[in-house]
């Protein structure tokens, strides 16, 4: 047998024993998610006690009628103000709506042009540069011959009346494709000053395709996200490290979530009568009927986005949460009625989620968080994060695992990265999935005793890439999410085992705190790692985030041979460590001896490789690299240990025995 098939051989024996681990660590289905990137496989749980499937609980309120009002500090510049109304037709497939948006000029240059997002026309034709991108599926979900949408801008005016609709036109400033409307643009009939406001007028008309990539219908339910004309952020100078202010504009992409400013939403929304409605914000009037027609009003403030769902078949629970952090929240659940008797753990994580983020990183400032559970069926709109409000996964199991925590509590870290802080999801999705990733495992952990394998997750690593590229330039959805969910993750973690865990807390609240409402970028984060630390981390963030390197540090080979001294038997054992990637701080090296006496070095990693000689009274063994895999960004664990090679004289009497044996046994075939 030559070389090339032992290696083929080796390679099939490695990777059933990988798929072992995966099952044995419950990893099997975690690239099979069509809800949420929760990356981290359900390991061996810890003693936790769950919680109580009979738990006393306030009666449940019956439909969401609890009327609040907004509260009189800014926490934002709000730079927006929607003001709209939206009607919800029988078919539950159109929506007729119509919005007022102020904007006001944050900036000191006068502005001509305002941006639209148009997100509903990605649907229109399989020619839009999501459709193309995305090949008709994103995470597992798949287009059907009804997950066809679009939206049409019946009138556009400014507050005299004036059409704009003759000066909109559709831009492709991402790859020029002619046959994509997702983004528009508009010249204002007069500049907009410094400081002053511009109110547009106008009305539209939705039609939201077979529930596909976060939106839509699926049967009588309904999913209205990224569903209304939306204005494009106006970035100043300084805001994510630019030198000069302008508009940041971007197509809707086959792998891109989204980008907007703060402001102010007051949503009228009316469905047929028997429909339930769950909405970011809170409502402001109980719930009025006109027409034939339920009428809800929402309100939210110091947020980016609004998003809606709809269903006559939603079961309502809702609950008072006080906690540190948060000085009181209405918790409301729209479950699907498959999934009415988890109620209780829907809450318990929703609880989870929010009172040790809350203490990690800074207050929720919020009076409500919905969670929406869509029908078997709608999972292309599950595990979703909009202002308030989350999606999760849809109810296909009556017995679903801890991926039903796992989605929730992943959504409402949402809450935190994409929410307040408020990345660019567009340019630097990983300051958002990632750290968000990274959360949720902190949470699993706490509150259900689930740690996450990082050993398992670091080898799934196969195509890295640099963690802040627009999202479209990765080659794939899979490139995409391996990046800037799982490894962006592990880059998280791999500044917590440098620092320790206290400090890496410390960090991430200073971030959230220094950054919320702000929209920073990863420059802006690198500089509250170095400020935290009194430690430069150039390297670190060159290699690991503008880079796609991975740590992989290997035992390149082991010699041993007998030597003497003194008069004595010793045996010389040289083992060469190598590394293959990039530097990620000090690094332990256990070789252990025949007779059982181990020694451990440690390499500090900064040149390419380093040699070790050691004369014992035994034989090495073995040598191993990271034994207890602190280097969590090594993607190639099997080359971390090696078996000692025979001395060469032992070597060839096995050599010899092996030849005689084989001689013996031919010799025996031929009589």
């Amino acid at each position: 047998m030559t070389p090339r098939y032992s290696k083929r051989i080796l390679l099939v024996i490695l990777a059933v024993v990988l798929l072992g681990l995966s099952v044995q660590h419950d990893f099997g289905t975690a690239w099979q998610s069509q809800y949420t990137y929760a990356f981290a496989p359900a390991a061996k749980a810890k003693q936790t006690p769950a919680p109580a499937q009979n738990s006393v609980k306030p009666p449940a309120v019956q439909e969401p009628n609890t009327v609040m009002t907004p509260k009189p500090q800014s926490l934002s510049k709000r730079v927006v103000e929607y003001h709209i109304n939206v009607h919800l037709r029988e078919d539950a497939q159109h929506l007729d709506g119509e919005q007022a948006v102020t904007w006001t000029n944050p900036g000191k240059n006068a502005v001509s042009d305002l941006y639209f997002h148009l997100y509903p026309n990605a649907f229109q034709s399989d020619k839009s540069t999501f459709m193309k991108e995305s090949g008709g599926m994103l995470r597992q979900d798949k287009a059907t011959a009804n997950s066809l949408g679009y939206m049409k801008l019946l009138t556009l005016q400014t507050l005299n009346g004036e059409s704009l609709l003759p000066r909109l036109h559709y831009v492709q400033p991402d790859d020029g494709n002619a046959f994509d409307f997702t983004l528009a643009k508009i010249r204002l009939p007069e500049p907009v000053a410094p400081g002053k406001s511009v109110t547009l007028r106008m009305s539209y008309e939705v039609k939201l395709p077979e529930v596909f990539a976060r939106m839509g219908y699926s049967g009588d339910f309904v999913m209205a996200g990224q569903w209304f004309p939306k204005l494009a952020v106006y970035e100043t100078v300084g805001t994510r490290g630019r030198t000069a202010e302008g508009w940041n504009v971007h197509q809707y992409h086959g792998n891109s979530e989204f980008y907007s400013d703060f402001g102010i939403y007051s949503v009228q929304i009316n469905v047929p009568e028997a429909y339930t409605v769950a909405a970011t914000g809170f409502q402001t009037k109980a719930i009025q009927m006109k027409d034939q027609k339920k009428v809800y009003q929402f309100y939210a403030d110091d947020v980016h986005d609004f998003a809606w769902s709809a269903s006559p078949h939603f079961v309502y629970e809702e609950d008072a949460y006080s906690d540190t952090g948060i000085p009181g929240v209405r918790i409301k659940l729209y479950l699907d009625p498959e999934h009415a008797e988890l109620k209780d753990r829907y809450m318990h994580a929703a609880k989870s989620a929010l009172s040790n983020y809350a203490k990690w990183y800074g207050e929720y400032p919020y009076s409500t968080l919905s969670i929406v559970v869509p029908p078997k069926g709608a999972n292309g709109a599950g595990g979703m994060e909009y202002p308030t409000l989350v999606t999760a996964f849809a109810a296909e199991s009556k017995n679903p695992g801890y991926d039903l925590e796992r989605t929730v509590v992943h959504e409402i870290g949402h809450q935190y990265w994409y929410g307040m802080v408020a990345s660019n999801e567009f340019e630097e999705a990983w300051l958002d999935e990632g750290f968000t990733s990274y959360a949720e495992d902190k949470v699993m952990e706490t509150a259900y005793g689930l740690e996450p394998n990082l050993r398992i997750e670091a080898s799934y690593m196969t195509d890295p890439a640099p963690l802040k590229l627009q999202s479209w330039s990765y080659d794939s959805h899979t490139q995409y999410a391996e990046n800037v969910y799982m490894r962006a993750k592990l880059v998280l973690v791999g500044i917590e085992n440098q620092v320790g865990s206290r400090t890496m807390q410390k960090i991430l609240r200073t971030y959230f705190q220094k950054y919320k409402f702000k929209h920073p970028n990863t420059a802006d984060f690198q500089r509250v790692v170095e400020q935290v630390t009194k430690t430069k981390w150039h390297d670190y963030f060159s290699q690991y985030v503008y880079d796609d390197q991975m740590a992989d540090y290997a035992v390149e080979s082991i010699h041993v041979r007998p030597v003497k001294q003194d008069g004595r038997q010793m045996y010389e054992s040289i083992v060469l460590i190598k590394r293959h990637g990039g530097v990620n701080g000090e690094i332990p090296i256990v070789m252990q001896f025949t007779d059982g006496t181990k020694i451990t070095k440690r390499w500090s990693s900064d040149e390419s490789h380093i040699q070790y000689n050691q004369v014992h009274t035994a034989p090495l063994e073995w040598a191993i690299v990271d034994p207890n895999h602190s280097n969590v960004l090594d993607n190639k664990i099997i080359n971390n240990f090696m078996q000692a090679k025979l001395p060469e004289e032992t070597r060839t009497r096995w050599s010899l025995g092996v030849v005689k044996l084989i001689e013996g046994l031919i010799g025996s075939l031929g009589w």
